[in-house]
Parts: structure tokens; C-alpha cells; sequence
């Protein structure tokens, strides 16, 4: 998909969405309805989740697609690379990621948002795979921060 569509389908979701969760101020009923738009909207996304630091550890929470792993090894992978550096990463291929944790051996490339609480500090991450190498890229990134920034946590 080029960037002008993809920049106007992300604009459209940012609108659905804006209206769906302003219905909740409920962080988990938020994410809920964000994965569920984003997976069936977005048809190159094969896993689309949220995983949120607890305790010290990133569990996985609301998710749609294949089986996740439900507690990441620290300070290892995507998901975590997010965290520590607490910005957006776009790996074009996951195989190619030092330390990339595979949940889903279909999962080629990937993009990890941090979603941060109140006070700014990161809290977790939106993750979302793809089947297919080199998916994501700035417009996804732009885009996905806008729609994190409607959570609220």
C-alpha cells in the first residue's frame, strides 16, 4: 500500500476511533477496541496487541491474532527494545533483530509504540506484526503514536 493511502485509511481509523473509545474512559476497554479496529482494518497486520510492564515484567494484554507469549524475557526483543529506549521501532525484518523473540514463526516484520501512563513514562508497548517482510514504515509509526496517545492509562 503506498503512503498516501495508507496515510488516508490511518486518518480514517484515528477518527472511528476517536469517537468508539470516548464512549469508555476504561484504559483496558480502550485498548480492546483499538487491537479489535486495527486488526480487521489493517489487512497486513497478523498479530496486534498490547503488552503493559507489570511488576517489572511485560505481559501481554489485549491482543487479536495468533497465540502470544505471555511474559517476554527482559530487556530482549522488539517489544522490549520500545521500552528501554522508550521510542517507536520499525524492524523491517524480525529475523535480522538482534535478540527478536519469535511468539509466531510467521511474524517477518515489526512495530513496537510505547503507550505511556499520565505522567509520561512509558508503561508498555502497541505491538503488531506482519507476515511479510518490510511492512511497516514512518506513516505506520505516525499514525500508531497518534492512536496510542488516545488510551489514557
Amino acid at each position: 500500500m503506498d503512503a498516501s493511502k495508507k496515510g488516508a485509511r490511518y486518518k480514517r481509523i484515528h477518527a472511528q476511533l476517536e469517537v468508539l473509545i470516548g464512549k469508555s474512559s476504561d484504559p483496558d476497554a480502550r485498548m480492546a477496541t483499538i487491537v479489535a479496529v486495527l486488526h480487521h482494518k489493517m489487512d497486513y497486520f497478523s498479530w496486534t496487541g498490547f503488552y503493559l510492564l507489570r511488576d517489572g515484567e511485560l505481559t501481554v494484554r489485549t491482543y487479536q491474532g495468533p497465540l502470544a507469549c505471555q511474559v517476554l524475557e527482559k530487556h530482549t526483543g522488539v517489544c522490549w527494545a520500545g521500552i528501554d529506549r522508550q521510542q517507536t521501532i520499525v524492524v523491517p525484518d524480525v529475523h535480522l533483530f538482534p535478540g527478536h523473540i519469535a511468539c509466531d514463526s510467521r511474524s517477518r516484520s515489526e512495530i513496537v509504540v510505547p503507550v505511556r501512563n499520565a505522567p509520561g513514562m512509558v508503561a508498555g508497548v502497541l505491538d503488531v506484526d506482519s507476515e511479510s517482510p518490510g511492512s511497516f514504515d514512518s506513516t505506520d509509526a505516525e499514525w500508531l503514536e497518534k492512536i496510542v496517545n488516545l488510551i489514557c492509562l
